[in-house]
């Protein structure tokens, strides 16, 4: 699934290529990815008007029209192919937007799982999807003392809190895994067990393997490309995450893969012990 660091690129690949362009027509070839309103109106509603930015909240594309707002939500494997020729059309490709210029945009997905709704421009914000979602993983927004009070509140493990979204956003299975090693903490420690240390350790943990895997373009894991069809550079500095059996590189103990919430989690069992309060 294509998480913070891959949307947050593929945000930037289409501002490059689609912001200023006028939408001449939109053709909806799957009607379920459209959430609201009903396809033809959603059709109609987007014509003639012209994409002035590409914004993102969490895992949440926003392109900013004239009187609109398009929200997508790009789930397992969503993702958009900028083309300024006519070409045959993929058999995955369920929506596609024409450009006045002779050029499309086209979303494609496998697996048919991810949405588009449009909402009144300013309005993306109290969108239900959208209104859930805790800070971005930023200094200025990402607080050491709301994370605390957060984790302190829950029983539950940490890698499932962090994938909930509400404690801070953007996080899916390949940088919780990544983040929980580099702070040394156990996947299924327990939420309020962790130590003010730990916290704050884990807070940057999150922050710099975020930040590291934006710069490197995600993270290429199976058919992610960003929009200018590139994969990413990440996985070459993946620690745990599908590294099974490969030596820490820390202190050289061999990679363990368990099952976390029903994820498949990748943690070192001598950096990362589980610490049990007597």
């Amino acid at each position: 699934m294509p998480e913070l660091p891959e949307v947050e690129t593929v945000r930037k690949g289409l501002e490059r290529l689609v912001v200023g362009k006028t939408i001449q027509k939109v053709q909806v070839l799957w009607p379920k990815i459209i959430e609201q309103p009903e396809t033809p109106i959603f059709e109609a509603s987007l014509v003639g008007e012209t994409i002035q930015s590409i914004g993102r909240r969490g895992k949440f594309l926003i392109f900013h029209l004239d009187h609109y707002e398009l929200i997508s939500h790009l789930r397992m494997e969503g993702k958009y192919q900028f083309t300024k020729e006519n070409t045959p059309i993929d058999k995955h490709t369920h929506v596609l937007f024409f450009f006045e210029d002779g050029s499309q945009l086209r979303y494609n997905d496998v697996r048919k799982f991810g949405r588009m709704t449009i909402v009144e421009k300013g309005a993306s914000a109290t969108y239900r999807g959208i209104m859930k979602l805790g800070p971005e993983p930023l200094p200025e927004s990402f607080l050491l003392a709301d994370f605390a009070a957060g984790l302190k509140k829950s029983h539950k493990a940490i890698k499932p809190l962090l994938l909930d979204q509400r404690l801070v956003t953007g996080l899916g299975n390949i940088y919780v895994d990544e983040a929980l090693w580099e702070a040394k903490i156990h996947p299924e420690q327990p939420a309020n067990t962790l130590r003010p240390k730990e916290i704050e350790q884990l807070r940057l943990s999150i922050i710099d393997v975020l930040n590291r895997a934006i710069e490197a373009g995600g993270t290429t894991i199976r058919s992610y490309l960003n929009a200018l069809g590139e994969s990413g550079g990440f996985q070459v500095a993946l620690h745990v995450y599908q590294q099974t059996g490969k030596p820490c590189i820390r202190c050289g103990t061999p990679i363990v893969k368990i099952k976390v919430a029903q994820r498949g989690t990748h943690y070192c069992p001598n950096c990362q012990r589980l610490k049990i309060e007597k």
